[in-house]
């Protein structure tokens, strides 16, 4: 006999955990069946080594995910069973940390775990999303259409993704470089400039000396100054582990002017999506609402989509739970309402989420449209500051030697 933890739903959604003895999962799915509940998840406890799977597993990139569940379903759909196909994907990935966990996978069904229970065990790698749709596909759907809507989902997720670090490349490349041009200034022309000042004498320009007393500032205090910057740093991610900081931070991620729009467009995008890949394969509302719930880390986001679902469970339609959470936009909820009422929810949140990634492009290019003057006026400014202070005094003497 082996150990099982299940959960489950009950017909009214409320959650139900628990243990349970049996010689395979499936003993343990019809169990829960009899018993008229939902089986959400599945899966088998190793006492010993229980504790440390838990925690087993990489993060894999939307991409390697994608093309891991294409392959997966032209194997399948071929007549490949299933842990011969992840053999040869294994075998074959480039990814040899992905490969590996993709091989104990398939030894594990080997020995006569499912699929899902397999996946499961690598929570960091394969997410509960991953593990509920397979879950789903053995307890009634089709595997082949599950891995095909997964890999839509996770290949949709990747070009996100590389929209937003394509955009926030420029900016982020420009403040490093800016920032090394300044330290090189400051490190090693300014005090060649101070000497040949020392040596010259006479009074200096007012800019000249401000820039100087500046320089002298930060030269004196440098420990200081880097004391502090990594005080203040440990004491955000501090406070960022409390329960204060953590609503006050999501606050402020999402108050902050473009960006805070931008994150907010981005995650409905992904919501629609995943809800939508989810509804598509069976899974309920209550369910989904779940694990969706854990596709973010921001607090705020995270209470709205939970509130939202136990206002469905208490019998309010999706579109009106949603809305009670007070943070999705009003578009949002108009076309889940039209959704649930045409019973067409999956496809309207799919369109929905094609009409959130066009907004994030066109909030993408908003910002980038703003960033890129203030950038270059910045590093301008800068500039002429710095030459006018340096390069001031050289011309107030030459103009003196020519009168």
């Amino acid at each position: 006999m082996q150990t099982f933890e299940y959960i489950a739903r009950d017909l009214s959604g409320q959650r139900i955990e628990g243990v349970r003895k049996a010689v395979m999962q499936n003993e343990v799915l019809n169990w829960l069946r009899q018993q008229n509940l939902i089986p959400v998840e599945v899966r088998q406890v190793q006492e010993s080594s229980h504790r440390i799977l838990k925690t087993r597993g990489l993060k894999v990139k939307s991409a390697d995910l994608a093309a891991f569940c294409w392959q997966l379903t032209t194997m399948v759909e071929g007549g490949v069973t299933t842990a011969n196909a992840l053999d040869t994907i294994a075998h074959d990935t480039d990814n040899q940390r992905f490969g590996h966990i993709i091989k104990e996978i398939s030894n594990r069904m080997k020995r006569g775990e499912s699929f899902s229970s397999s996946v499961s065990e690598y929570p960091r790698t394969f997410s509960n999303l991953f593990s509920a749709m397979i879950l789903i596909s053995e307890t009634g759907g089709s595997l082949p259409t599950v891995l095909h809507r997964l890999g839509t989902y996770y290949d949709e997720r990747d070009k996100l993704i590389r929209k937003i670090k394509s955009a926030m490349s420029y900016p982020v490349f420009a403040i490093i470089i800016i920032t090394m041009i300044l330290v090189v200034i400051m490190a090693v022309v300014v005090p060649m400039f101070k000497e040949m000042f020392a040596e010259l004498g006479g009074d200096l320009p007012g800019i000249t000396k401000g820039f100087i007393a500046f320089y002298d500032f930060l030269l004196s205090n440098f420990s200081f100054i880097v004391g502090a910057i990594i005080f203040m740093v440990i004491g955000v991610f501090a406070f960022s582990k409390t329960a204060l900081g953590r609503i006050t931070l999501s606050r402020l991620f999402l108050s902050i002017p473009l960006f805070g729009k931008l994150i907010t467009h981005a995650f409905v995008a992904m919501f629609c999506r995943t809800a939508a890949t989810l509804l598509g394969a069976g899974v309920s509302i209550v369910d989904s609402l779940d694990i969706l719930s854990d596709t973010t880390r921001n607090t705020i986001i995270k209470s709205a989509i939970r509130r939202g679902r136990e206002s469905v469970i208490e019998g309010s339609s999706v579109s009106a739970g949603l809305a009670s959470s007070g943070f999705f936009p009003h578009m949002v909820i108009t076309m889940i309402t039209v959704g649930e009422e045409s019973g067409s929810l999956p496809e309207i949140l799919d369109r929905t989420s094609e009409y959130y990634d066009r907004k994030v492009e066109s909030t993408l290019a908003t910002v980038m449209a703003l960033v890129e003057p203030a950038m270059i006026v910045t590093v301008g400014l800068i500039v002429l500051v710095i030459v006018l202070a340096l390069y001031m005094p050289i011309f107030t003497r030459g103009g003196n030697l020519g009168a």
